[in-house]
């Protein structure tokens, strides 16, 4: 079963996290299952940035990105080469190091 090391964020995960995932399984699906709270305003739909991570090991791994999820990650805060939208991003057969960015872009929240 292919584990995916969450890289430790100041907030989700201070000293970072080793989770189990099932293959076909989301980033963000695996992260919420195991108690990282990633935020995911569109609930899971494509239509937001709030899930952007960034896979550090393994990203050749992961089926390319479609154009739904490319348009918005050019919206993404931070965004980089090896950036996914973490619910479109599925877990194939390797291992996965994640960077959950700092900051994420929710024009929705109430600040």
């Amino acid at each position: 079963m292919p584990k995916i090391v969450f890289l430790p964020h100041q907030d989700l995960c201070p000293d970072g996290a080793v989770v189990e995932a099932e293959t076909g399984e989301s980033i963000l699906d695996a992260a919420l299952r195991s108690g990282i709270e990633i935020e995911h305003a569109c609930e899971k739909s494509c239509a937001c940035t709030t899930c952007h991570c960034v896979v550090r090991e393994g990203f050749d791994s992961l089926a390319e990105s479609t154009e739904d999820e490319d348009d918005m990650l050019d919206k993404a805060w931070g965004l980089e080469p090896e950036s996914r939208l973490g619910c479109q991003a599925r877990v194939a057969d390797e291992d996965l190091v994640v960077e959950i960015p700092r900051y994420t872009i929710n024009h929705a929240r109430e600040h």
